[in-house]
């Protein structure tokens, strides 16, 4: 049998990498439409920025515990 897991990687450094990786693709496609490149770049820091700020929150343990079996 399979160990049900139950919470689906729901924890606070998933969802303040999702957030962060959603406003960074708003912003980049507001740049886009308004053609502003230089905002576009800002876009894209802020996708790496999510995913630092996700790895160092899951490294302070705020990530999904792994089982040890």
């Amino acid at each position: 049998m399979t160990e049900q897991h139950e919470d689906h990687g729901s924890t606070p450094a998933a969802w303040t990498t999702v957030v962060i990786v959603v406003l960074a693709f708003v912003v980049g496609t507001l740049a886009l439409i308004l053609g502003n490149w230089t905002l576009f770049w800002v876009g894209v820091g802020m996708v790496v920025l999510g995913g630092v700020v996700g790895k160092v929150m899951a490294m302070m343990g705020l990530g999904k515990k792994t089982v040890n079996a």
